[in-house]
């Protein structure tokens, strides 16, 4: 970035700043201390794999402020290069794979011939994986642990950390709601730590390192953990111990999500280790963070964040996907990750602001005949946020009561609002998770052969089952052939909410689909579009969101 223009984004950041100011009384004047910023360091999966871990219960400790751990005394890369000499992370992943993929090579040559034929979905993976894997892998090596699990994510959730699977498993790692919480993952009404980055990264390091250690130091049983439980993995060797059959990984009758699963992250080893063998090639990763992890002193309005580090809301939340509200959580954590270039200028304009303005918040006294619904209706936000704000419990509001309420309707993105609305109406979403239509595997059968029968896209039909569609099926195994379309559940009646969506690279209309939880009919019938037409980057697509009314 040359000066000039470094000059006129701080120029541009300082009227912002001033526009906010104009709006509520003059900040208090505070002494400006510089901050200690410490580095520590994508549109939706084709088919993330479900996890199912059901761990022990380890330590709650939240991870204090994460300071990027140094770089090991020996390295295991190239001799005479430690880890932070590589200039591409690629190389310097290659350096630390550590786990044996000598056995099984059919299994894992099926996966292997799978990713090596869909490079678009390895596109968009490492593309996302851009803004994490740095953090990931530096983890890693501080454990000293196999740097093939910083590939995890791209099994789990193409490396997208708004993921969420039918069994409710959501995030990069892709934690349930239970084993979230037993590895400390804090999830209310304004956060989920499973979706941050940071803390779900620390959060299932944890766990893949306790599997380690029961399984007496076998990474791909614990890896095999990880995805189906360790109940699973422990009957299994317990069984062919009994049986006197080998208890290694290959050898166990797991289920047939599991037997995939460790193949998976073998056969992604294998293209990065040596991309050019199968005709692909990976753009450089700097080697070097790409966000810092900044205090924010308290609660903060995240489209106002946004606006004095300098980056779009959109990619604030693609930093911080933890928070799916217009505001971070009131309770902590108090940081935010933020682009290494935007931290120091944001915390320099942070310390401008007094808390009201922090929060871009206006005052409203309360009129006759007002409730907290109405109020919120008034200014385009919730009840959850007048009471919150207010500390206003259940029950009528008093006439002359001053409210603190946003002085502006935030618009979340698409992806935040859907985040948002699991946890507002999550009997609707799990009821809607369990309408669907199955078939019963027959001797023989194909994921092909079924999707030619149902007419169905094969690629469609393994992602709804988290499959790859060369995958074998085994005799009796249910196949999910179809969804039926959400209805609201409770009392209350429906409207539909119009959003609009802007197509993005790799974007396609099952993907966009599968995002809103509506059908690829439906967007065609509400954009005049037919099954032939081509979505193009940057095209509006209006989409139909089910809404409460009333």
């Amino acid at each position: 970035m040359t000066e000039s223009i470094r000059r006129a984004r701080h120029a541009f950041l300082a009227s912002a700043i001033l526009a906010v100011s104009a709006c509520v009384h003059a900040p208090a004047q505070r002494p400006f201390t510089p901050p200690v910023i410490q580095p520590v360091g994508a549109v939706l999966p084709d088919g993330p794999s479900s996890t199912y871990p059901q761990a022990p219960i380890p330590p709650f400790a939240q991870s204090p402020l994460v300071v990027e751990p140094q770089a090991p005394e020996e390295p295991t890369q190239v001799a005479g290069l430690t880890p932070a000499q590589y200039s591409d992370l690629f190389d310097r992943m290659r350096g630390g794979f550590k786990l044996d993929d000598t056995a099984d090579q059919r299994g894992i040559d099926q996966q292997l011939n799978w990713f090596a034929s869909n490079p678009d979905y390895l596109e968009r993976s490492f593309g996302r994986a851009e803004h994490y894997l740095y953090h990931i892998v530096t983890q890693l090596e501080a454990r000293g642990m196999p740097l093939e699990i910083a590939l995890l994510p791209v099994v789990e959730s193409a490396f997208e950390p708004y993921a969420y699977s039918r069994a409710r498993a959501s995030g990069l790692w892709q934690f349930i709601p239970d084993t979230g919480s037993r590895f400390g993952l804090k999830q209310d009404w304004w956060y989920d730590g499973r979706r941050d980055i940071v803390e779900s990264t620390r959060a299932a390091l944890d766990y893949l390192q306790s599997l380690h250690d029961e399984f007496n130091g076998d990474w791909l049983l614990a890896i095999a953990a990880y995805n189906c439980g360790e109940a699973a993995v422990e009957r299994a060797v317990e069984y062919n111990r009994s049986t006197g059959k080998p208890i290694d990984f290959w050898n166990l009758r797991l289920p047939a999500e599991t037997r995939a699963y460790v193949p998976k992250l073998l056969a992604m080893k294998r293209l990065v280790a040596d991309p050019e063998s199968y005709g692909l090639a990976f753009s450089p990763i700097p080697n070097q963070p790409y966000f810092a992890r900044v205090e924010t002193q308290g609660q903060i309005n995240l489209k106002l964040a946004a606006e004095i580090a300098g980056v779009t809301a959109e990619e604030l939340y693609e930093l911080n996907p933890a928070f799916h509200r217009w505001a971070t959580d009131p309770a902590g954590p108090h940081f935010l990750l933020l682009p290494v270039d935007g931290a120091q200028v944001f915390t320099q304009n942070l310390s401008q602001l007094n808390d009201e303005q922090r929060m871009g918040l206006a005052h409203y006294t309360v009129r006759k005949g007002d409730s907290v619904a109405s109020v919120a209706k008034h200014f385009s936000t919730s009840p959850n946020v007048v009471r919150d704000l207010n500390g206003v419990p259940e029950g009528r509001l008093t006439v002359g009561t001053d409210l603190r309420v946003p002085s502006t309707a935030v618009a979340l993105p698409p992806k935040v609002m859907l985040a948002a609305l699991r946890v507002d109406r999550p009997s609707r979403l799990s009821r809607f998770e369990r309408r669907v239509r199955v078939q019963m595997v027959r001797a023989g059968e194909t994921l092909w052969a079924i999707a030619r029968r149902h007419g169905i896209n094969v690629n469609t039909l393994a992602s709804m089952n988290g499959l790859h569609p060369g995958d074998t099926l085994r005799a009796g195994q249910k196949i999910k052939l179809s969804t039926r379309q959400p209805r609201l559940a409770g009392g209350g009646s429906s409207a539909a909410r119009r959003v609009v969506y802007t197509v993005r690279t790799g974007d396609t209309l099952n993907q966009i689909a599968k995002l809103f939880q509506v059908t690829v009919s439906q967007i065609l019938g509400w954009n005049g579009m037919n099954s032939g037409t081509q979505i193009l980057k940057g095209q509006k697509l209006t989409i139909r969101v089910a809404s409460r009314g009333g």
